[in-house]
């Protein structure tokens, strides 16, 4: 994508895709024919498997209204202790506060190229595929990605941040 073709797509998926452009990505966002918004629609969309959904959930800090992103595996559950030691005691964000924070709707949270830059932890258990995908900023764009390109994109250390695989 040179620039003219973005303007068709939606804002968020736009500052998505310039993100990307920027950082030298080689992949662009793909507009889904149908809304992606839990990690099992994006993975039966794209003919993959839930773990390969790099999802996006955003907590809000207690201390300074901060917003934080855990980047997680789509077959896991993050661990919301886990993030608190990390980050600080965090609670629950709702729609309002994800949209005014991130410029992103829920179902299409972007690990990148937010309205304000969030706390962000990458969840270690992405790092068992060598090819994810994650939101582009609207609940029908998506783009694909390694584990090792969203730890570059982002800067964000990766950490241990989901409950227990169950046996």
């Amino acid at each position: 994508m040179c620039g003219s073709e973005l303007q068709s797509l939606p804002e968020g998926v736009q500052r998505v895709a310039k993100a990307l452009r920027e950082a030298r990505h080689p992949h662009v966002p793909v507009m889904l024919d149908d809304a992606a918004r839990t990690a099992q629609q994006a993975a039966d969309a794209l003919g993959i498997g839930v773990g390969q959904i790099a999802k996006s959930i955003i907590f809000r800090r207690k201390s300074d209204d901060t917003a934080v992103l855990v980047i997680t595996s789509g077959d896991r559950r993050v661990d919301e202790k886990k993030v608190d030691a990390l980050v600080g005691k965090t609670g629950r964000a709702d729609a309002e506060f994800v949209k005014s924070r991130t410029g992103f709707s829920i179902g299409g949270v972007s690990p990148l190229a937010h309205a304000n830059p969030p706390v962000v932890l990458i969840d270690r258990e992405l790092f068992r595929f060598d090819e994810i995908w994650a939101a582009a900023g609207h609940p029908h764009g998506v783009f694909k990605l390694r584990p090792q390109d969203l730890e570059r994109l982002t800067g964000a250390p990766v950490a241990d941040v989901v409950q227990q695989a169950g046996p």
